[in-house]
């Protein structure tokens, strides 16, 4: 291999980078006569096609990447609304469950407990070092709503950041996807003789506690430019390792914060066509989230934005929001609560037990229904029928991922209104016929956000990323939807436009570094709006 030498400074010295030259074409005769991309691109969508089960579509587009990356990533940018439901929800949760039986090659970096004292030389072994600039870690503990796979959770690091690169333009070898093998629970994985992580239970809170000390910091001495990405870590160890690290590392936690701001740029749109079918102020809206998990609360807190920006204190508008959890009705009187859920615990409530949903619907009268409990077909058709007779237009949100651990479908959804929902979901349906009229389901996905949002603060080089940043992104996402997309009805752009999109939040969220004073890339404040467009659009890598 040709190598390249190419100075740089550090800490005052001048030193010399390796890097290897491009590959060099092959050899005449080392391929067939007529193989040339454009076709090539065809034949590739056709094996792809010719799978029959979505998970030998994964495997082969797993393959693929690895032995062509840019004849990959340009299939997918051609083919987004096509290959995201493969490579990221829903079909990433069945390759999470498999993961110990599809292995095919390394790929990621995973870092045991066992590594503990000596993570500094686990991290300093990944091949990349010096390009690293966005990882996406989990622990394995909560992924989707499937539970805890530990290791076998590595597929969602992999699939993020293939959004990443698909989405935003970050280039490949700037991503290193990491899985933390800090046990696991999950009975079934301990006793399979293929499963790939450590054999033995999770380790207790303060040996994890120190665990994620080291490998945080020893993360920021090995890669000085990187953002991490915190993913399906469990419910309480999302809100700690959030909070414990923000105000300290470029993190974030997308869980929490990503998918909060998705939601909150769908309901944006959505609560303008409520208002205006029922004739009520936007900042009258009610909104009740059935599950209080890490991702409910995250939700609820990001759409308190949405009624501070319509005027209200921070008090009036957490007054406009009900949880829902396994237990029914959260509320002060009904006993001991999780920490993360007594921000929007009720004062105003202190009756029996509410538990049956229609019961607290017909209770509270919400504008807006939001599911993040996992739980499959929650929204009978009696919840949804409840929504639609006290709303002209409902907006009924079943965000739980996967497609089968949704809490109701758009068809149901559709059926049960007559037409009249405002819906998005977090996995993709079909379109369904109403009489004469199409209509379109939202999808509430997570790479509308992320992938903008991540681009934008390695691109401003930020110390930390802000709740300005993350709300930056929401409205940039719910400014993005064009007129042909909101004739449509649609509560989001197409998936096909996201680099345009993520170009576009990039902006908004490097504007919001700026102004918060986390920026370090400060010669981009003297930009233009269009400039620094110019500017984003020039870094994205193209396939």
């Amino acid at each position: 291999m040709t190598i390249i030498l190419t100075p740089y400074w550090s800490n005052g010295v001048q030193k010399l980078k390796m890097a290897p030259l491009p590959p060099a074409k092959p050899k005449h005769g080392l391929t067939p006569p007529a193989l040339e991309d454009s076709v090539h691109a065809i034949r590739c969508m056709a094996q792809f096609r010719s799978k029959d089960k979505n998970i030998e579509k994964y495997i082969y587009l797993s393959a693929l990447k690895n032995e062509n990356p840019s004849m990959f990533y340009k299939l997918c940018l051609e083919n987004m609304a096509e290959f995201t439901p493969i490579i990221y929800t829903p079909t990433v949760g069945d390759a999470c469950i498999q993961f110990s039986h599809i292995y095919r090659r390394p790929e990621g970096l995973f870092v045991s407990i066992k590594d503990k004292g000596n993570i500094r030389n686990v991290l300093r072994n990944w091949p990349k070092i010096d390009e690293a600039r966005i990882s996406v870690v989990t622990d394995g503990s909560r992924i989707l709503g499937l539970g805890d796979l530990g290791v076998n959770g590595m597929p969602i690091s992999i699939g993020k950041l293939s959004l990443y690169i698909a989405g935003a333009g970050i280039r490949p070898e700037s991503t290193i996807p990491i899985t933390l093998d800090l046990g696991t629970n999950n009975e079934q994985f301990l006793e399979d003789p293929l499963y790939l992580g450590s054999r033995q239970k999770r380790v207790s809170n303060q040996e994890m506690t120190e665990f994620m000390d080291e490998f945080m910091h020893e993360m920021t001495t090995a890669f000085p430019k990187l953002m991490v990405q915190f993913e399906d870590f469990s419910t309480d160890n999302a809100f700690q390792y959030l909070e414990r690290y923000r105000h300290k590392y470029p993190v974030f936690n997308d869980d929490i914060q990503g998918t909060g701001a998705v939601v909150l740029s769908g309901f944006l749109n959505a609560a303008k066509l409520s208002s205006a079918a029922s004739g009520k102020p936007l900042s009258s809206h009610r909104i009740l989230f059935f599950g209080a998990g890490s991702a409910g609360v995250g939700v609820a807190m990001q759409l308190m934005s949405f009624f501070t920006l319509q005027g209200l204190s921070e008090e009036e508008a957490r007054r406009k929001i009900w949880l829902v959890d396994s237990q029914g009705l959260v509320y002060d009187s009904r006993g001991r609560l999780a920490e993360h859920k007594k921000y929007f615990s009720r004062n105003d409530y202190n009756g029996p037990p509410m538990t049956n949903l229609t019961d607290i619907i017909e209770y509270v009268r919400p504008t807006a229904l939001l599911g993040l409990s996992t739980i499959t077909g929650a929204f009978t058709p009696e919840v949804i029928q409840s929504m639609a007779f006290i709303n002209p237009r409902s907006i009924i949100f079943p965000l739980s991922n996967p497609v089968r651990l949704s809490e109701c479908s758009f068809a149901d959804a559709v059926e049960h209104t007559r037409g009249n929902v405002l819906f998005a979901s977090g996995s993709p349906f079909p379109e369904q016929k109403y009489g004469d009229i199409t209509l379109y389901p939202g999808q509430g996905n997570n790479m509308y956000i992320f992938p903008g949002l991540g681009l934008g603060a390695i691109i401003a080089r930020v110390t930390q990323v802000t709740d300005s940043m993350v709300e930056a992104s929401s409205l940039g996402l719910a400014g993005a939807v064009s007129d042909e997309e909101r004739s449509k009805g649609l509560l989001y752009p197409r998936i096909e436009r996201i680099r345009e999109i993520s170009a576009f939040i990039a902006k908004e969220v490097i504007r919001a570094a700026q102004k918060a004073g986390v920026d370090r890339s400060t010669d981009l404040r003297s930009m233009s709006d269009a400039e620094l467009i110019t500017f984003i659009n020039g870094k994205m890598w193209n396939p």
